[in-house]
């Protein structure tokens, strides 16, 4: 089977980056275009929805055009969570759907990306042709009929009742809970089904201003919300993401609840509810007190690379139901196949049945330590020999009670060093010991 070219354009999330430098207009254009040809069907219906960024108008205004010029029709959603494009996808039997977000990331940055007519993000494969087209641009969209722009209405309602029909007996009547919506896509959609499932809500950073999203709130920046719980005397609270894919939470205390610990609570109750396919996927990120609390409870755990895109596709694989990330991305294939921060809340607090959070006991989590560490050549730094033997040597004296992790970033002329121990001292030291010869390999490489 032919290799796909390496793609340029796409990451592990679609198209990102500054809109108006990296992600134009013109860039926009062209991407709905090709997606509109590349598409099976002759006349493909495209459901495009986005954030609340400034950029997102303009986006989807290119967007459309460019879809529409090859022929495709295009159903604007307005702003919704990314989790309601494949939602969508299923409910109005469309061809695809496209997401104008750039997630967690600051204002300035925008991205798109695609869904195809299952639910699913499109393959590498589609990515490849697609950017293939682009580089053929004479033979995008030439002669197609022209397709045309409308507006989907009642779109976030359409969401509100899907979240509505799966958590139809979780009964929050009674909890008190604070929402940080991240100035985001979940600034309507997140209050307004708590408060439809009884509980008691409180919201934070709801209301956007095309350039608040992500600002000092949401689940990148979890302090203010984790103190603003316990300022509140509020049961929990819950933070989202700019586009609502992902969720972290606060107990009353004001300890934060990574997605390792809202992954593990969710795993034990829908065992017991009978609703877990197979066992759990997460990535090399994620906490050893998960695993040790999985192994416990007799949960099988598979791991993957880091970015909810490949636990995706090992959920898909092994066809099971849960797998998430630290970050907080948490998918459950029985309800939709992306992340959603809303619906894993929900989650959580069905796992909880009434319980405290504070209270959680599905895992012990470990003690962590990361470190992003500069180099001038992250291959020729992670081709060390005294790095390979370093990580032996302590990966050895923690075998059985902890962990270490040193990779080079994707992205970043970075290496990531993590270490998890019983203690904290115990992490800290091991993790300044690979450091310093990480330090050592880069200056001499």
């Amino acid at each position: 089977m032919a290799v796909p070219p390496a793609r340029r354009l796409f990451g592990t999330d679609g198209v990102r980056g500054v809109a108006g430098e990296v992600l134009t207009a013109e860039l926009a254009l062209a991407l709905g275009r090709a997606v509109a040809t590349q598409s099976p069907v002759d006349r493909p219906r495209v459901l495009v929805i986005r954030d609340t960024r400034e950029s997102g108008e303009m986006l989807e205004a290119a967007l459309a055009a460019g879809i529409t010029s090859a022929g495709g029709d295009v159903l604007l959603g307005g702003v919704l969570p990314t989790p309601a494009a494949p939602l969508l996808l299923g409910r109005y039997k469309l061809d695809l759907a496209a997401v104008i977000s750039a997630s967690h990331n600051p204002y300035a940055d925008n991205g798109i990306k695609f869904f195809g007519p299952d639910g699913f993000k499109l393959s590498d494969a589609d990515e490849s042709a697609i950017e293939r087209l682009l580089d053929e641009q004479a033979d995008v969209g030439g002669g197609a009929a022209i397709g045309r722009v409308s507006e989907l209405h009642g779109t976030l309602e359409d969401y509100l009742r899907e979240l509505q029909t799966r958590f139809a007996e979780l009964d929050l009547t009674g909890v008190n809970v604070l929402l940080d919506c991240a100035h985001g896509a979940t600034y309507r959609a997140a209050p307004e089904i708590f408060r439809r499932l009884g509980a008691d809500v409180s919201v934070l950073a709801d209301a956007p201003d095309g350039r608040n999203i992500n600002a000092g709130c949401g689940s990148t920046h979890i302090a203010a919300l984790a103190q603003a719980v316990v300022d509140g005397g509020h049961d929990l609270g819950f933070a989202f993401d700019g586009d609502g894919d992902r969720v972290l939470a606060a107990d009353r205390h004001g300890t934060v609840v990574d997605g390792d610990e809202l992954i593990a609570l969710a795993a034990l109750s829908l065992r017991e509810r009978g609703r877990l396919s197979g066992g759990v996927a997460v990535t090399v990120m994620t906490n050893y007190g998960f695993h040790q609390g999985m192994r416990e409870a007799g949960v099988e755990v598979a791991i993957t690379s880091v970015g909810d895109r490949y636990v995706l596709e090992e959920l898909r694989g092994r066809g099971w139901s849960l797998g998430g990330e630290q970050s907080g991305h948490i998918i459950d294939m029985n309800f939709v196949p992306s992340g959603d921060g809303i619906a894993s809340a929900l989650l959580t607090l069905e796992a909880l049945a009434g319980r405290d959070l504070a209270e959680r006991a599905s895992m012990q989590k470990l003690p962590q330590r990361l470190v992003n560490v500069p180099v001038g050549d992250r291959d020729a730094a992670m081709a060390s020999a005294e790095l390979t033997e370093a990580v032996t040597r302590e990966s050895e004296a923690l075998e059985g009670r902890g962990r270490v992790l040193v990779r080079p970033s994707g992205t970043e002329q970075l290496v990531r060093v993590m270490v998890e121990a019983p203690t904290e001292d115990e992490a800290d030291a091991t993790c300044d010991r690979l450091v310093s010869i990480v330090q050592g390999s880069a200056s001499t490489a």
